[in-house]
This record gives structure tokens, C-alpha cells and sequence, in this order.
């Protein structure tokens, strides 16, 4: 249950003013089909932190706990500087595919590799015993990030304090670092 709950935290904070969050936003107010652009979400995410987990899991296999535990503290500490640099929609990232759901899936997919989100699954895998939970965790803090933005749109994501969701994800990242680091010095 801990790897389900961290996992979802983490990606769901992590995750707002994202470049993801914001291709969601584009994709909205292109298509103006909420459900089939929240289906690509998910397929997406699912396929990419699958991947990405199975990635964090195969490391893990390779590493001593201690080890484990200081990689996955430096990378959280770094997600955190990481998460203090605003991400910018570029442009012709919308994709002008033949439906909202393909168009979805496959700008989806595509903008999440080398993400932070990525990147955290990544370090969740192989922080926890527990795939399942660590993807199921990311894909619905995926999904808890973009959805609201999906549905209500710009107006929505116009009224969202940025710079503050930004510090308190980089808080939540150091937290964690600091705390994986301090039970591999422990050990």
C-alpha cells in the first residue's frame, strides 16, 4: 500500500504544469472530446510507466539495498531540483491525428519518455518490491493531474498557483530523497 500511495503522490504532484498537463490542455481545447483524450492518457501512461517500471525493477535486481536506497534518494533529490524548472508547450505538439484518442495515446506516449513522471517511476520500481503497485500508483496520479484539465480547461489551469505546486512537488521529492538516502546511510 506504501509503494501505491507514495507512487500516486508523487506523479500526481509532480505531474502539475508538466509538459504532459499541458499537451492534455492542448489536446482539450483541440478536440473537445474529453473521453477519448483521457482513454489516450491512460493507454499511454500505462504502456510508458509499465515500461519504465520494468526498467526501475530490472535495476534493482542489479543493486544491494543499500545501494538501492542512496540511487533512489539522489535521483528523487534530483527530481526535486528538476521540478523547480517550468515546463513550456512547444509548438505543433497537438498532433493533428484522425482522432483524439490515436492523437492522444501517441503525443502522449511520446512527450512522457524522459519525463519526470518517467524518471520517478523509474526510481519507484526499483525503491519498492511491487510493480503493480508502483505503476498502478503513477498511472492514477496521472490520471488525478490531467483529468481536471481535460474536463475544465484553460480556465481551469489559468487559476492554478504554479510556483507554489511547483516548490511543494520539489518539497515532496527532496522528503523522499532525504529519506531514502538516510536509510541507506543507516544500513
Amino acid at each position: 500500500m506504501e509503494a501505491f500511495l507514495v507512487s500516486i503522490t508523487t506523479v500526481a504532484v509532480a505531474e502539475m504544469g508538466d509538459r504532459t498537463q499541458l499537451l492534455s490542455l492542448v489536446l482539450a481545447a483541440h478536440y473537445r472530446k474529453p473521453w477519448p483524450i483521457i482513454a489516450g492518457v491512460l493507454v499511454a501512461t500505462l504502456a510508458n510507466h509499465a515500461l519504465a517500471g520494468l526498467i526501475g525493477v530490472w535495476f534493482g535486481t542489479l543493486l544491494t539495498a543499500r545501494v538501492l536506497d542512496f540511487a533512489v534518494g539522489v535521483s528523487m533529490l534530483g527530481m526535486a531540483l528538476w521540478t523547480l524548472r517550468s515546463d513550456r508547450l512547444e509548438d505543433g505538439s497537438a498532433g493533428t491525428g484522425r482522432s483524439a484518442f490515436l492523437a492522444t495515446l501517441i503525443a502522449f506516449f511520446i512527450a512522457e519518455i524522459g519525463d519526470k513522471t518517467q524518471v520517478a517511476t523509474i526510481a519507484l520500481a526499483a525503491g519498492y518490491s511491487s510493480l503493480l503497485a508502483v505503476v498502478a500508483g503513477t498511472t492514477t496520479g496521472m490520471l488525478a493531474a490531467n483529468m481536471p484539465v481535460v474536463f475544465m480547461g484553460k480556465a481551469f489551469a489559468e487559476r492554478l498557483p504554479m510556483r507554489a505546486i511547483h516548490l511543494g512537488a520539489a518539497g515532496l521529492f527532496a522528503i523522499l530523497g532525504a529519506v531514502f538516502v538516510a536509510r541507506a546511510l543507516l544500513q
